[in-house]
């Protein structure tokens, strides 16, 4: 009883090591890349949107550099956005999790 214990202990441990490298690690999302399609994008969000962390989770710490607007605190600059995550990149809505891929190609950050 004791030996699987132990087992499964390991095997949790080694996940959330695994976890905290791949996201230290920015997800491969470099900060230029970030600071790139923060420049050239605004990200609205609002507090408690599942959706909206996995996008930022996207960028791993690199979310630093992104222009994030969360609607739950700043609901004045949401006035237009109905629905969140949205990107809005050259007057262009893009509502839902986009991929970077994506994102480098809207901004030009490739």
């Amino acid at each position: 009883m004791k030996k699987r214990t132990l087992i499964t202990l390991s095997i949790i441990l080694g996940i959330i090591i695994l976890s905290a490298i791949i996201l230290s690690r920015g997800n491969g999302v470099s900060k230029e890349t970030a600071t790139c399609i923060g420049q050239n994008s605004e990200l609205y969000v609002q507090l408690g949107c599942n959706a909206c962390q996995s996008q930022e989770d996207m960028f791993g710490k690199n979310s630093q550099y992104l222009n994030i607007i969360d609607c739950w605190f700043e609901r004045e600059k949401c006035l237009e956005i109905t629905h969140v995550p949205t990107w809005i990149i050259k007057g262009e809505k893009y509502t839902g999790v986009q991929s970077i891929e994506k994102l480098k190609n809207l901004t030009g950050c490739n």
